[in-house]
């Protein structure tokens, strides 16, 4: 969304394999402790503000630019009914696919096979919705930002996209926008060279319960 808006940014690696993403500063931010998370310095009334959660990040973004996020009400149901259908479906199965066929310290066929089956269904809901339009909701917007990154890892989780070939068509067309491709290239080589074997890591990432203070 920064890039299909030409919005200047300055972008802040957070190391997750280390626990940066614990530390009191962050968690100011993104009190979930997740990414992403922004700081607008030039916020509503010329104040800075934070944002964290990337359907929440997308909507501010979009009243802020008034781009890719409908002003008519019956374009903007659209958007978000596919954007929440995102957050609350598409990423969260992807992310437990992506969980369970790579980095679970244990084979569980059964939750292999949960998850990589949702992700299936949820490509089919999709593939129907392209049809007979060119993108999610009508027009490119941020609901199809939502998306593409989870299913451009189509084979991480056990997809095949010829199956879905409006599917196909929809990454192929959304993944071509310079914009995304500048998005897409965006990398942090520490990143590369975390071990998700590690015990540690793991803990950090995987095992953690809540934090009374």
């Amino acid at each position: 969304m920064l890039e299909e808006c030409r919005l200047p940014y300055i972008m802040k690696p957070v190391n997750i394999a280390t626990g940066d993403q614990f530390k009191p500063e962050f968690l100011a931010i993104s009190p979930n402790n997740r990414m992403p998370a922004i700081v607008d310095p030039d916020g509503p009334g010329g104040r800075p503000i934070s944002v964290f959660e990337s359907g929440a990040i997308l909507q501010y973004l979009g009243r802020k630019t008034g781009k890719f996020y409908p002003a008519d009400e019956r374009g903007r149901t659209a958007v978000e009914e596919w954007l929440f259908w995102q957050m609350g479906g598409l990423g969260p199965m992807a992310g437990q696919a992506h969980h369970f066929r790579i980095y679970a310290p244990e084979k569980l066929q059964y939750a292999i096979d949960r998850y990589t089956n949702e992700v299936h269904r949820l490509f089919g809901v999709m593939n129907i919705r392209l049809k007979d339009r060119p993108f999610l909701a009508g027009k490119y917007s941020i609901a199809d930002m939502a998306c593409v990154g989870w299913v451009s890892r189509w084979e991480r989780q056990g997809q095949d996209i010829n199956e879905f070939p409006r599917l196909k068509r929809w990454l192929e067309t959304v993944m071509a926008r310079p914009a995304v491709e500048r998005g897409m290239k965006l990398r942090v080589e520490e990143a590369s060279k975390v071990d998700m074997k590690d015990p540690n890591v793991q803990a950090l990432l995987f095992r953690q319960r809540a934090r009374t203070a």
